[in-house]
């Protein structure tokens, strides 16, 4: 697992990356920290291996299904739903369809 950013170690200029590019990613390869790149003394960038910026997706992608079914089942533990078939209607209605051509397709 990759370490936390060390501030002293692992925020650099841009110009120092540019110069000294390939010692920084051997670095990053050996310490599995990622690097901030500054432009003028502010944060533009951050840089990592290809290795942790594919676990990052992968994490993401799983956090966001795990959150969505977690607050959908919260919702369903504290009555936020509604039956599908109200709500369908509350749409028709707002919108001006009528229930007739609900109840045509499905005959």
């Amino acid at each position: 697992m990759p370490s936390r950013i060390k501030l002293s170690e692992d925020i650099q200029p841009m110009t120092t990356f540019r110069n000294n590019s390939a010692e920084m990613l051997r670095q990053m390869k050996k310490n599995k920290r990622a690097v901030v790149l500054t432009v003028s003394g502010r944060p533009q960038a951050v840089i990592q291996t290809v290795e942790d910026y594919e676990r990052l997706l992968d994490l993401a992608s799983e956090a966001s299904e795990e959150e969505g079914l977690r607050q959908a089942l919260d919702d369903l533990k504290n009555g936020r739903t509604r039956p599908a078939e109200e709500v369908f209607k509350e749409i028709r209605q707002r919108h001006g369809f009528s229930d007739k051509t609900d109840s045509a397709r499905r005959a």
